[in-house]
């Protein structure tokens, strides 16, 4: 039972890491997009 509660928390964990991995991605994708408005 241990077992199966610590792969479920892995799995948690590593879904989060992905998740927020992508949103940081998203972020800089915006933040580009305003730098090249900005300089036009």
């Amino acid at each position: 039972m241990k077992k199966l509660i610590a792969l479920a928390l892995c799995m948690f964990f590593l879904a989060g890491c992905n998740t927020v991995h992508g949103f940081g991605q998203d972020v800089k994708k915006v933040g580009e997009k305003m730098e090249g408005a900005s300089k036009k």
